[in-house]
């Protein structure tokens, strides 16, 4: 597991499924679970540099759900702020451009643009229920520790190298 945990020995895992479990419910926890990755990246943010976060902005694919934004505004407990065209990577590409060929004289110019029709989520359940959710993630996570032993990685190792051999021949 990466960061912000850095857990070498831990493997995927699911908990809490019952025989009541479907399909939809994985997809919500794979929401939820990024949800919570980004809340302790934020976290350990927070920590190293002294200055909490009022707002998160957002783009990207998964901004265009709904319920993973406002997932993550409950989990963060701030407002998480997407704008209308989300693909700002493009976006930025073509301002970038835009300014060498003179279309903007200013980067001031472009400060404005891709500001209408926001959306702002707010959190919108109790601070004590957002933290009891994370106490749980957090427990989640330290159960991933542990899974693999030194001789599972040195032989797992092993057999990457063999088959990379294998595909050679």
């Amino acid at each position: 597991m990466f960061a912000p945990y850095w857990i070498d020995d831990a493997k995927g895992t699911i908990f809490g499924v019952t025989q009541f479990t479907q399909k939809g419910h994985l997809a919500r926890a794979t929401l939820e679970a990024t949800c919570f990755q980004t809340k302790a990246i934020l976290d350990a943010m927070e920590k190293d540099s002294g200055a909490p976060l009022a707002q998160l902005a957002v783009d990207g694919g998964m901004s265009n759900s709904d319920l993973c934004m406002q997932t993550q505004a409950n989990i963060i407990d701030i407002p998480v702020d997407r704008p209308a065209m989300r693909e700002t990577t493009a976006l930025g590409a073509a301002m970038a451009a835009g300014l060498a060929v003179g279309t903007w004289k200013s980067f001031d110019e472009l400060k404005s643009l891709n500001r209408d029709g926001r959306t702002l989520f707010k959190p919108d359940v109790s601070k004590k229920h957002s933290k009891n959710m994370y106490r749980i993630w957090a427990k989640a996570v330290e159960m991933t520790r542990g899974w693999v032993d030194e001789e599972e990685i040195v032989e797992t190792d092993e057999n990457l190298e063999a088959q990379a051999n294998e595909g050679t021949k």
